[in-house]
């Protein structure tokens, strides 16, 4: 199945990416100003904001490659 591949490198980024530091420098200047857990709480924001636009432009184009994939097998 060629799913596979693609879902295996998937999970290896998203375990590679759970951890990482989403901050510019001056939301890093900000957060070490404002303490540990509102710091790692802006992180967590950041991290979300940034994983939204590129879930939604990931639905839409799996949703695209199947409706390709089902016109070429019609004609």
């Amino acid at each position: 199945m060629k799913f596979k591949p693609v879902i295996l490198c998937l999970f290896f980024f998203s375990a590679i990416t759970f951890n990482s530091i989403a901050q510019c420098s001056l939301c890093t200047k900000t957060a070490q100003q404002l303490g540990e857990k509102p710091a790692l709480g802006l992180n967590n924001g950041i991290l979300y904001l940034m994983a939204t636009p590129l879930i939604i432009i990931a639905i839409i184009g799996i949703r695209w490659w199947r409706t390709e994939g089902r016109n070429n097998h019609e004609e």
